[in-house]
């Protein structure tokens, strides 16, 4: 894949983005993956600078859930209706114009910062002759998808490191309990067995055994 330089990047000097809802959809759906209109949005959101406003028109009614024309930040959704959605982003682009003072039809610099992302040769020469920008929807396929390869994985992250124990100093009492009992085994040998303290009483023979002189039961 060709790097594009900065001087041959379509988003260079762009502040607003239409896009063709409907042909990048149709774009998308030759891949692997084919998604909603509603699935679009964070996609795009992601893979445009934040400072850029963006646009989606669609043919025909509105979705459930994506009636409003602002859906998240930065984002719009707009559909046709009646018309189509080459009409409305024409509409939206000769607005500007005309608000700069340009004749019906005709272009102004106002346009400039406009970038319109659509397959459609017919749409493409409209959108120019206006004085805006356009880009094919395949450039913004695979703007979408370097995103999404450079976008960091939470499955690699590294496992937390465990806590650093703190080793007794040598001669210590842990230091020496713990030698002590490395010698012990699981049968009891070993130098660790119990012994009764200092005062303590050691018995010595059969507990049960009667002590000597004691009369006999």
């Amino acid at each position: 894949m060709t790097r594009l330089s900065p001087r041959n990047d379509p988003m260079t000097g762009t502040t607003r983005l239409l896009v063709d809802g409907t042909n990048l959809l149709h774009q998308l759906s030759t891949g692997p993956e084919r998604q909603p209109p509603a699935a679009l949005i964070g996609r795009l959101r992601a893979a445009i600078p934040p400072d850029v406003a963006i646009e989606l028109v669609f043919d025909g009614p509105a979705e459930r859930g994506l009636r409003g024309e602002r859906i998240a930040h930065g984002v719009s959704v707009r559909y046709g209706g009646r018309h189509t959605a080459d009409t409305i982003l024409v509409t939206l682009v000769e607005d500007v114009a005309m608000a700069a003072g340009a004749p019906a039809g005709g272009g102004s610099l106002a346009t400039e910062s406009i970038l319109v992302v659509t397959d459609d040769r017919a749409l493409r020469y409209a959108i120019q002759h206006r004085g805006a920008r356009t880009a094919g929807a395949s450039w913004l396929v695979q703007r979408m998808a370097r995103n999404k390869l450079s976008s960091p994985s939470v499955g690699n992250a590294r496992p937390p490191v465990p806590p650093r124990v703190k080793q007794p100093a040598p001669g210590s009492i842990r230091s020496m309990a713990g030698a002590r009992g490395a010698g012990a085994t699981d049968d009891g040998d070993g130098d660790s067995t119990w012994s009764p303290g200092r005062g303590a009483t050691r018995k010595v023979g059969n507990g049960k055994r009667a002590p000597k002189g004691s009369p006999k039961r």
